[in-house]
Order: structure tokens, then sequence, then C-alpha cells
């Protein structure tokens, strides 16, 4: 149906079992220690737009990209896709294609061993979606020739290229099964400035003319900015808030969220003071009791410190936002 999420997380978990060998347990008799990478998150993403995560690194974000496209599976919780079990789409071939990912490293994402053009054709095979060779041949030319690329460089290998036009191949690769929904997991983190530019107007443009939605994971938050329909902030595996990406820029609620975009360069703010992230970030092993970012919050009260929030809907005139902070729900992050 043309109104389902394309994709959706309800109350999605997963942890991840760190604990020390079985006899090294019971000689020192300490229990299991479970890493709970991703804390209950929720999540929908509509046909043909983006949704973005930042957060710094740790919190999540390629994890939850991981879960997406069925890499993890959840510990609790649920991921649908098209409306239906992401572990039916690995299920079904059909609905399996519908989904790829582009990978943060060019330089680690593709065979060094292969040809372009069979890295390129390499889902085309997988799926079945062409018998003939020529008809191959003829498809891995034009999906090189729609990410700038000519039909020629499909006979090099991948050390031939640069950064830039190794992110192409990956690019090409990943839209070689027609997929409606790609995982892009830091993107452009391994590239140049200049190039970054580049990579981020071609995906905005095979969005448009593809109906392509995006999954948009990233610590730059000026890329996000650029790309981004709807924004979700992560902090120790949650969403701490979560609204469209210019309410979100214009007028952010969360105290970690004021903090991030205070860290964005800007010439605006020169001489002007500002509030850096203090502290580390906590082991998510063992978070602190309440809210998580209670240790780094300059807002934090005695309720911060063993309560842990709730989402608190917030009425905003480019949409709803969703904040997970005590602070904003009584009020006391108007400064």
């Amino acid at each position: 149906m043309p109104d389902t999420p394309v994709l959706q997380a309800i109350g999605v978990t997963r942890s991840f079992d760190v604990s020390k060998p079985w006899l090294q347990r019971t000689l020192t008799r300490k229990g299991r220690l479970l890493l709970r990478a991703v804390d209950d998150i929720n999540f929908s993403i509509a046909r043909g737009s983006t949704l973005s995560l930042v957060g710094e690194s740790g919190c999540g974000k390629s994890t939850v990209a991981r879960l997406a496209v069925g890499l993890y599976a959840p510990s609790a919780g649920q991921i649908l896709f098209e409306g239906k079990a992401l572990s039916a789409a690995r299920a079904q071939p059909a609905l399996r294609r519908r989904m790829n990912m582009i990978f943060q490293d060019p330089y680690a994402s593709l065979n060094p061993r292969w040809r372009v053009r069979d890295i390129v054709a390499e889902p085309i095979r997988a799926f079945a979606l062409l018998s003939s060779r020529s008809a191959i041949v003829e498809r891995v030319g034009a999906l090189l020739t729609q990410v700038g690329l000519s039909p020629a460089d499909g006979e090099k290998f991948p050390h031939e290229f640069s950064g830039g036009q190794r992110q192409r191949i990956s690019i090409a690769r990943a839209l070689s099964s027609e997929p409606a929904f790609l995982v892009c997991d830091e993107p452009t983190s391994a590239l140049d400035v200049s190039v970054q530019a580049q990579i981020l107007n071609l995906m905005r443009d095979l969005q448009m003319r593809l109906g392509l939605t995006y999954l948009f994971i990233s610590h730059n938050l000026a890329v996000v900015r650029h790309m981004s329909d709807r924004l979700g902030v992560m902090y120790l595996g949650r969403i701490v808030e979560l609204g469209p990406g210019e309410a979100v820029f214009r007028t952010p609620r969360h105290p970690y969220t004021r903090l991030l975009l205070e860290a964005i360069p800007d010439l605006a703010m020169t001489g002007k003071p500002r509030t850096p992230v203090g502290g580390e970030v906590p082991s998510p092993i063992d978070p602190p009791p309440g809210c998580s970012f209670h240790p780094r919050c300059p807002l934090a009260n005695a309720r911060c410190r063993i309560e842990r929030p709730a989402h608190t809907l917030l009425a905003d005139p480019q949409g709803e936002v969703l904040v997970a902070c005590h602070a904003v729900e009584e009020g006391r992050h108007a400064a």
C-alpha cells in the first residue's frame, strides 16, 4: 500500500553477549555481561524520504543500519519492511532484493580481485534478474553511466579508481538489484570534503529520479542537514530526539542535541560562548541509572538520576517532535 512505511522499527532492542569464557566466569564467580547496543527504539520511514540518525561514535547507529537490512536480528521488538516482518524478507528473495546497503569504506567494500563489471553484476546474477550475458553487460553499463562513470570502466579493477569513484561503484552495485530502500552507513566519511558534496548530490538526484528511500547514518551534522527529511539523535543506544530535520536543527529541544549543534563551526557564532559536550560516553555494558545522559547534562536534577525519561510529543510547525528528556517535559530546557 502506498501509505505503508517502507521500514518500521517497533520497540527494537539489540544486545550482544560480551561475557568472558565460561571457565573464567566460573572461577571468578561472575555472571554474563550484556552490551545493549540498541535500546527500545521506534521509528518509521515513509516511501521516498530520508531518515538520518546521528550521534557520537558508539551510540548504536551502525547497529541500527545492520538491523535494518537483516544482518542482525533484534533481541526484542520487530522490524517491518513494506509491512512484512524482516524475517520474512530474508526468506523471500523477491522481497530481500528490494533493500541494499552502501558501506562506509569504498576501499574495503569492493573485491579487489574482481573487475568492476563483475562487482556491479553480482546482485543481478544472485537474484536472477537477467539471464543473458548481453543483457547483463548492457545493464551494468547503464548503471555505471547513471552514477557518473563510463561503461568502459567496467573492465577495470577497483584499485584503478579514486575514493569518490569507488563509492560511485558501490552505489551502482547497490542499485543493480533495483531496490526501494537503501541503508547508507556513513557513505561519505572516508572521502575528501569536495568529493563528499559530489556523492551527496548524486544520492539526492538518484532518490528523486528513482523514488528511493534512505536510512542515512552519519556523525556529520552538516551532511545530515543536506540529506534529511527526518532526523533522529541517538545517545547510548536510544533515540533521544526524533522529528523533521529542519525542526530539529532550528529548535533543538534535547540538551544533547543542543550541545551537538553548538559544536558545528559557524562564523555567526564567532566570539560567542559555546558549551562543549563534556565528559565521556558511559559504557553501554553498565549504563547510568535514570537518564543515560544525566552525568553530562547541564540540566540534570535528582529525577534525571533515578527515573528513565519517556518520550514527550511536542508540536512544531513542520511536524511532531519526540523528545526523551525530563527537562523538556518540565519546561526547564527553555533558556
